[in-house]
């Protein structure tokens, strides 16, 4: 009898732990489907609403984890909003997790990239199709500053390191300087930086 109520208990643990694990893939899937379906401008105008989701609706990362990511999947080839949603799920549920935040990220563009190239030359020429893009190009703009002063605050950006994205977004802009070098120098000036100060504090 005691070995029955334990294999039922075990059961019971077990299905739960199931339900558990499929409501959060679903949560994964949603949630990057819906910040895929509203995010105009792209992946980088998608940071705030990641973080509106992610961090202040369902608490499943820290901010300076979230800075890091960002960090990581700029740096690295691919599209940067698949790269994030990866790196989230992979935190979440390793490889199941990374597998439902990447499909629900890019179901959503792919469904309306399809639709598009399908009927887009029959009201390219309309006028209102064309107002409507006209209205919608300044609003990404402010999109994708939103989360800079965000991202600026978050990693203690102040008077005296100012000049470093200034000058990094200058030599970007102007020069031509590709954004994954700019992270490998500061990476390392990082390391040098906090070496030298740890040894002073010593």
């Amino acid at each position: 009898m005691t070995r029955n109520f334990y294999k039922k208990h075990t059961n019971d643990l077990e299905i739960s732990s199931n339900t558990q694990l499929k409501k959060l893939y679903w949560d994964l899937f949603s949630t990057f489907f819906k910040i895929g379906l509203f995010t105009i401008g792209g992946g980088y105008a998608m940071i705030p609403f990641i973080e509106a989701e992610i961090i202040e609706k369902h608490k499943w990362l820290k901010r300076e984890d979230f800075l890091d990511m960002i960090a990581i999947a700029q740096s690295l080839p691919g599209i940067f909003a698949i790269n994030i949603s990866i790196f989230i799920g992979y935190k979440l549920e390793k490889k199941r997790g990374a597998l439902c935040a990447m499909l629900g990220c890019v179901l959503p563009s792919f469904i309306i990239v399809l639709s598009l190239a399908i009927f887009f030359s029959h009201f390219r020429e309309y006028p209102v199709v064309e107002r409507i893009f006209m209205g919608i190009r300044p609003a990404v703009v402010a999109l994708i500053a939103t989360p800079v002063f965000k991202m600026a605050r978050n990693a203690k950006v102040g008077w005296t390191n100012a000049w470093i994205p200034v000058v990094s977004a200058l030599l970007i802009w102007l020069c031509g300087v590709s954004p994954i070098y700019i992270i490998i120098i500061a990476a390392v000036g990082g390391y040098l930086y906090g070496k030298i100060t740890f040894k002073t504090n010593q």
